[in-house]
């Protein structure tokens, strides 16, 4: 499954990456996230590795992000790896007007009959959560709001 995100956030793209770039802040932003740890590779850097503990719902997960491209201020692109899933994320960030566009093109690959199934079933679902974090970082980075206080 395959789609594309775009949204517009109204700051310098320098600024934006500034925001972007704090692991530290993915909990203004990240809607769920329990906990964040550095497990290879220097953080933030191409071949870093990351786990991520996140509270959906009523249910757990624990996800592995390893950075496979960085090429900042311009992109950035990262997998992510939970049990039955493995989604590929690049990013891509476009100055336009003293603003920056973030375009984030999704792909999820599923393993066993179960995953499988609710993607075909829930597609939206996926995209929703995509569109989610996107307009929570709009709202972190440009008015300071964070999700933090719901998680």
């Amino acid at each position: 499954m395959k789609y594309t995100t775009e949204i517009v956030i109204d700051l310098p793209r320098d600024a934006f990456i500034e925001k972007l770039d704090n692991p530290d802040n993915m909990k203004h932003w990240m809607r769920g996230l329990l906990s964040h740890e550095a497990i290879s590779g220097e953080p933030g850097q191409e071949g870093a590795r990351m786990n991520m503990r996140f509270k959906m719902g009523k249910r757990e997960m624990e996800m592995v992000e390893t950075i496979i491209k960085r090429n900042m201020p311009e992109e950035l692109h990262t997998t992510y790896d939970t049990k039955g899933v493995h989604n590929i994320q690049k990013n891509y960030f476009k100055e336009e007007d003293g603003k920056t566009r973030w375009i984030s093109e999704s792909e999820f690959q599923f393993d066993g009959f179960g995953m499988k199934l609710m993607a075909f079933l829930m597609p939206g679902a996926f995209k929703k959560q995509s569109r989610k974090y996107a307009e929570d970082f709009k709202n972190f980075a440009e008015k300071g709001i964070s999700v933090a206080e719901t998680n």
